[in-house]
Formats: structure tokens, C-alpha cells, sequence
């Protein structure tokens, strides 16, 4: 079987010490932690497509930047006699809004960690491996955004979601 494309947004936000969080959501179907992805739907460019997940599975919005900052590779179970090869394509998205409810509230869980932190709990090793490159390619990226002053920082966006573990939050 072919191996088919998705596209994921990395939402990702400054707190005012400079430290970086990543919102991780849980999957539907497993609970295990990863970014927000799907298929690239027909129109819409991939960066565009990570943009809606991010929105429709972890309910934030912000900034997309159009270029990738690495693929990694999973395989997708569609059935239990199917498994899709996927390999995705991230997109960084700085967070500017946080929103209460979202399309997919019910059955995701959201979680803002370190990028250590979302190494160590996603399963993907290539995943990980972004996670882990993230302060390499940072400053690029929020330049790349194009912001007319300084990024928001977490004062404006509104406390974090609250973990369920309070010590990655």
C-alpha cells in the first residue's frame, strides 16, 4: 500500500520566562498523546489543513507557518485488516487563542508541555525527534510568522488548560 500524506499543526506558545510549551491532544481512539493532523483536503494547502485540525481537535488558533519543520512516519489503522502508512508533514502554529469549547472537546484531552516533555510522551520516535530539534529551528520560524512586534505570551492568551498532571503544566 502506497503511503499516503497527512498534515499536523505544532501549536506551540511562549510563557514570559521564554520557555516554549507544545499543546499535545490525545487520539480518539488509543488516548496516547500527538500533535492535531489529518488528511489534506482537496483545496486546501497542507499548512491550511494543519491550521483546521488544530482548531477542530485542540480548539486553538493562531499563526501557521507554511514551511515544514519535519515529517515523521506512522502507520494508521483503518480497520483491523488495514493499516495505512502515513507520513506527515508539521507545521508550526503559534497559539493565539485558546478556546473553551471546541469540535472535538468531548472526545480529546489537551495537555501544554515542554518540549522535553512531548518527546518523551508521544510515541512516534520520529515525532520526538522534531520535538527535540524545536529550539534549532524556533527563531526561524516565529520570523518566518512575520509578527509586527513581539510574539503573545501566555499573559494574553489566558491560563493555561489545566493537566491532569499538575506538575506538566
Amino acid at each position: 500500500m502506497r503511503k499516503r500524506n497527512q498534515a499536523a499543526a505544532l501549536p506551540l506558545r511562549l510563557k514570559k520566562s521564554g520557555t516554549v510549551k507544545i499543546l499535545l491532544v490525545t487520539s480518539r481512539d488509543t488516548g496516547r498523546w500527538v500533535l492535531p493532523k489529518g488528511w489534506i483536503e482537496k483545496g486546501l494547502k497542507p499548512h491550511e489543513a494543519a491550521a483546521r485540525e488544530a482548531e477542530e481537535e485542540a480548539g486553538v488558533r493562531g499563526r501557521i507557518d507554511d514551511q515544514a519543520i519535519g515529517t515523521f512516519s506512522y502507520a494508521k489503522v483503518l480497520d483491523r485488516k488495514t493499516v495505512q502508512p502515513v507520513e506527515v508533514s508539521v507545521f508550526p502554529l503559534y497559539v493565539c487563542e485558546v478556546k473553551d469549547t471546541w469540535p472535538e472537546a468531548g472526545a480529546r484531552k489537551r495537555r501544554w508541555v515542554t518540549p522535553e516533555q512531548a518527546a518523551e510522551l508521544v510515541a512516534e520516535p520520529g515525532l520526538a525527534s522534531i520535538f527535540d530539534e524545536l529550539d534549532d529551528v524556533l527563531g526561524d520560524v516565529l520570523e518566518r510568522l512575520d509578527f509586527e512586534e513581539k510574539p503573545p505570551i501566555e499573559r494574553s492568551l489566558g491560563p493555561y488548560p489545566k493537566a491532569a498532571d499538575p506538575k506538566l503544566d
